[in-house]
């Protein structure tokens, strides 16, 4: 074991997945991948093929698209093996930004599925609560 997997082996799920989004926000999205991405990965956004590769790189255009991104996590929660991270993210620091829930499936410590849902933030809401 290298040292680089001593050292998320010890971190919950819930924490693994927090930083995993955490990285791929600071632009470090292959080393977010090596740590925390099993090698039958799979995810469920509808714009790109379901395999690892293509969400990488996906994800790699938008960090080098936003470099100034923003991603603030509001709540995280686990159940079992299942992850839900419940975040405010801006591209950059002028944007409203939006709502990002990702929930996560880990198999044996590592991210093995992922979804995410979005909605942006409104510059008008009747609702007092606000989106978070």
């Amino acid at each position: 074991m290298c040292m680089e997997q001593q050292l998320t082996s010890n971190l919950s799920p819930k924490e693994k997945a927090v930083s995993f989004l955490q990285l791929v926000a600071s632009g470090q999205v292959r080393e977010a991948y090596q740590r925390y991405i099993s090698t039958d990965f799979s995810h469920h956004n509808p714009y790109f093929r379901g395999d690892a590769d293509s969400l990488m790189l996906a994800m790699e255009e938008n960090a080098a698209q936003n470099p100034n991104k923003i991603l603030e996590v509001k709540l995280a929660m686990q159940e079992n093996e299942t992850v839900a991270v419940h975040s405010h993210v801006k591209q950059n620091p002028g944007d409203l930004g939006g709502a990002v829930v990702h929930i996560f499936r880990f198999r044996d410590g590592q991210i093995a599925e992922l979804w995410d849902v979005g909605q942006p933030i409104p510059e008008e809401s009747p609702n007092e609560n606000g989106m978070f």
